[in-house]
């Protein structure tokens, strides 16, 4: 391993670099003129204490702890590999708690634990195309996370009232001046001293018993949303919207 890897991999190094992180992100949001459109979706939800996820595409993932709000904890579901730890090292400089979880090693005790936290009361946050791809394509991950929390709502108010299905909330956003790194999410570096824009999405309910048909049309649908919510931001601040990689 070359040195400078070597210190990046360290205690010592990952704290140095979530620090510059941190510090260039509070640069770039100071100097950036923002706007936010279609705030009154999380009113709405955080007033009526909705039960929810909060999904944006993992190359949006720089600014989004600044749209965390007081009023309830967020948690960023992450990888527990070194690129995850170092972004759970930033986002708990904005009070944002962290819980790594794997896709591929342990999937089903990860979507237990973010229905659980969701259930209790705070938002998970993930990236349903991270931590590998493909870009800007969801997994059915934040879907079925989602139905068991509407699970474990209706077992407790066994009314069925609406209010009980938890719901997905897609959020994107863009900066006038950026960089596009050549990664395989083609990661947006959001430069200083720019316009930039947050952009929610209207949030998508998600019933407990879904089949496999039902689960795959919210999966397109919260993908669909994603992608719209990301080529409006997109557009608003001047910039051709970032293609989704092909389907397979």
């Amino acid at each position: 391993m070359r040195p400078l890897r070597r210190f990046i991999a360290s205690d010592f190094g990952q704290r140095f670099v979530a620090g510059l992180i941190v510090l260039y992100t509070r640069i770039v949001f100071r100097t950036t003129r923002w706007r936010r459109l279609n705030t009154e979706v999380a009113d709405r939800l955080l007033r009526d204490q909705r039960r929810g996820l909060v999904c944006f595409w993992h190359n949006r993932l720089l600014m989004m702890p600044y749209l965390a709000v007081e009023s309830r904890r967020f948690h960023l579901l992450t990888s527990d590999h070194r690129d995850g730890q170092l972004i759970a090292q930033v986002v708990r400089h904005f009070g944002i708690d962290v819980f790594h979880g794997s896709s591929s090693r342990r999937p089903i005790q990860t979507l237990l634990q973010a229905a659980e936290i969701s259930a209790a009361g705070g938002i998970v946050c993930m990236a349903p195309d991270g931590p590998r791809g493909p870009r800007m394509r969801a997994a059915f991950g934040p879907v079925i996370a989602a139905g068991l929390v509407t699970q474990r709502l209706e077992s407790e108010h066994p009314a069925g009232v609406a209010s009980t299905n938890a719901v997905l909330v897609p959020i994107s956003y863009a900066t006038s001046r950026r960089r596009t790194l050549n990664s395989w999410d083609r990661f947006l570096l959001p430069l200083p001293f720019g316009h930039g824009v947050f952009v929610l999405g209207k949030e998508i309910e998600v019933p407990a018993d879904l089949d496999s048909a039902g689960r795959e049309a919210l999966r397109l649908r919260l993908e669909d949303s994603l992608n719209a919510v990301t080529a409006e931001a997109d557009r608003l601040t001047g910039h051709p919207p970032v293609d989704p990689a092909p389907v397979s």
